[in-house]
């Protein structure tokens, strides 16, 4: 159809209405999200350069945007340091994915504070400042989407957003887009890691499925970003020495100055020694040649990397999973001098741990309290065919998996003094209850029997209830009407520091009609000190046996001892320094969470152990007594009559009737 615009009284005007028309018809260019992000995002004021955004200030993102359309990555990780551009190559993939690419997206942030921040500083501030960002973007309070703290519509899409520390915020929402920053900072919940929550409700989406997921990493063997990055394919950025032109990798070890004695973090303390530092004369040194380059050399080093046969590169196989680290001197606005000095800042107040996170972009490794495995596995040893004569006291703490329970048996004698007496598995779904019975046989029917030929029987026992998914329920179930026969439910909180290691008990109803159930709340943290110091004692001590010793059959699994001394008592610092239990990931603790189980029952029962032992000591010579706690010493009448005693039985005091008042 042709038309004639020279019939039109205002054929310009007729013109420019057809052309826009039929602009609607053309596909968007066809770009990378780098490339998408330089030709639509802007900088806002307030940053160091506000502008449009351009990739030549921040080389390292470029591979890690456009991954976003690689058909066969499905999941990155940036274990990146701090003000070195991972939210910005986050807010990059997000802004492309309302504009380019639509489709709808989460976001998650570790608490609900630091969501508002990310939100009035980084995104808002980006659309405002980008007219396609702020086009397509609902308005507030507008009719044509949703504009609100907790979801922003798009055409195409939307944007929802949570914070780990509320599990609510997950429930019911997925998305093929998913964003995590700072996962270092998330906590894991009773249902799970909140980074595994959201991705697994994303599985619908099948191959679309991505996920993003950022962080400074904190603490060794407990940093999640740095599991991430191992699991990764572990690319490092590698640049050209502009004298010998060989690739490498950036190191800390490499930056030189004046003054400088240490070769790395782990001999710090050598620069700690004298104050004849000048960090101005800071260099980076080439692992070739030795070649001392100055900022200049290495911007412009960054900048020409990937021209140069440089840029990222891989450390093991690809298999969807790209992982990327990298470090402050890979920024285009720090200068080694700057980040020299902070490391010298740092090492004055015996910070390392912050320059280690967020200038090198590396976990710390704090030197924690706690035990180590093989010395505690030194000094197990063969127990007698008897119970050992010093156990006054025995109880069960058992811990509840989703498919076993696992207990272990703990005599107690003076002082803190323990044996542990056995240690098991009982195989099966909790939820199926057929566990329980397993464990309320063996608390029932198991006994020990003394070098007398006396027996003691299992006093007290406690059991985990924590979990999700209907096994606290099915616990609470299985201990209705069992608290007079001393089977409590026990259930860990933390923190808990200077909280009695057992509390008055909750009620927790089970079931509409049901009596309630008393649930003991353990105060972990104190419990796990009381442990660790034992084992402390225990290997350290001279002889075997005496206050706070752990004895340890010698047939015990080396398994065991790992799992008991898996935890490190470390010390965050901040503005307030607090102290935490820190499980390294992979790492199972089910022989700690017993042992504490089995003082938590002690400790409820409190029973005056002093007396039992001078009870037994006395009960051969004593003629015409009993014991007064017979469960506590298990002295029993019948024992001595097999025994061939022939005592007379105590005399009862009548009890007195009570009598209606007049």
């Amino acid at each position: 159809m042709k038309i004639d615009l020279a019939a039109l009284n205002n054929w310009r005007g007729a013109a420019r209405a057809i052309g826009g028309a039929l602009q609607m018809f053309r596909p968007p260019p066809d770009l990378a999200p780098s490339a998408w992000c330089e030709r639509n995002l802007k900088i806002p004021e307030g940053n160091a350069v506000p502008g449009y955004y351009r990739i030549m200030n921040a080389p390292i993102q470029r591979e890690p945007m456009d991954q976003f359309i690689n058909p066969d990555c499905r999941r990155v990780s940036l274990m990146w340091g701090a003000q070195i551009g991972k939210t910005m190559s986050a807010l990059g993939c997000q802004a492309y994915a309302i504009g380019q690419r639509p489709r709808s997206q989460m976001m998650m942030q570790p608490s609900q504070g630091d969501l508002k921040t990310w939100l009035e500083t980084k995104f808002q501030p980006l659309v405002d400042a980008s007219d396609e960002l702020r086009n397509l973007i609902a308005k507030p309070r507008g009719r044509e989407g949703v504009n609100n703290q907790s979801m922003k519509s798009y055409p195409g899409g939307f944007l929802m957003f949570a914070w780990a520390g509320s599990t609510k915020t997950m429930r019911g929402r997925s998305a093929p887009f998913i964003v995590c920053d700072e996962v270092d900072g998330y906590r894991a919940t009773d249902e799970g890691h909140p980074v595994s929550l959201l991705w697994q409700r994303s599985a619908t989406f099948g191959d679309d499925r991505y996920l993003l997921e950022i962080s400074t990493p904190t603490i060794k063997d407990a940093s999640y970003i740095e599991a991430a990055f191992l699991a990764g394919d572990q690319r490092y950025f590698q640049v050209r020495c502009p004298d010998c032109g060989e690739l490498q990798a950036l190191h800390w070890a490499n930056v030189q100055w004046e003054g400088r004695r240490s070769s790395d973090l782990a001999d710090a303390e050598k620069d700690a020694e004298h104050d004849d530092h000048e960090p101005d004369t800071a260099a980076y040194a080439c692992e070739h040649c030795g070649a001392l380059w100055s900022d200049g050399q290495r911007i412009k080093a960054l900048r020409d990397a990937e021209a140069v046969g440089g840029g990222w590169k891989a450390t093991r196989p690809f298999k969807g999973h790209a992982s990327y680290h990298a470090w402050e001197a890979y920024s285009t606005f720090r200068k080694l001098a700057d980040i020299v000095r902070d490391y010298l800042d740092k090492l004055k107040v015996d910070d390392l741990q912050s320059f280690a996170n967020v200038s090198l972009s590396r976990t710390y490794e704090i030197k924690g309290d706690g035990a180590e495995a093989g010395t505690l596995y030194a000094v197990r040893y063969a127990f007698p065919d008897h119970l050992p004569d010093g156990v006054l006291y025995i109880t069960l703490g058992a811990d509840m998996q989703m498919d076993r329970l696992e207990y272990e048996i703990v005599g107690w004698g003076e002082n803190g003094e323990s044996w542990s007496l056995a240690y098991g598995v009982l195989w099966g779904d909790p939820l199926a209850g057929e566990v329980f019975d397993d464990l309320e046989r063996i608390i029932k029917e198991r006994q020990f029997e003394r070098s007398d030929g006396s027996t003691l029987k299992i006093s007290a026992s406690c059991l985990d209830t924590g979990g999700t998914g209907g096994y606290p329920q099915a616990a609470w179930d299985w201990l209705r009407g069992k608290t007079g026969r001393r089977i409590f439910g026990v259930k860990g909180y933390s923190p808990s520091w200077g909280n009695p290691i057992v509390p008055a008990p909750q009620r927790r109803r089970s079931g509409k009609n049901a009596r309630k159930v008393d649930i003991f709340p353990v105060a972990v943290d104190e419990a796990k000190v009381v442990v660790m110091r034992r084992i402390a004692q225990t290997v350290s001590s001279a002889i075997q046996g005496g206050p706070g010793y752990m004895h340890i059959p010698e047939d015990r699994e080396e398994e065991w001892f790992k799992q008991i001394t898996a935890e490190k008592l470390v010390v965050r610092k901040g503005n307030v320094n607090r102290r935490e239990w820190v499980l390294p990931s992979k790492t199972r603790n089910e022989a700690l969470d017993c042992r504490v189980y089995a003082y938590a029952a002690l400790k409820i029962m409190n029973p005056k152990l002093r007396v039992v032992s001078e009870e037994n000591r006395e009960a051969p010579v004593r003629t015409g007594e009993m014991p007064e706690d017979t469960t506590n010493s298990q002295m029993s009448v019948e024992a001595n009559n097999q025994a061939g005693d022939k005592h007379p039985l105590p005399r009862i005091k009548a009890r007195r009737k009570w009598r209606r008042p007049q």
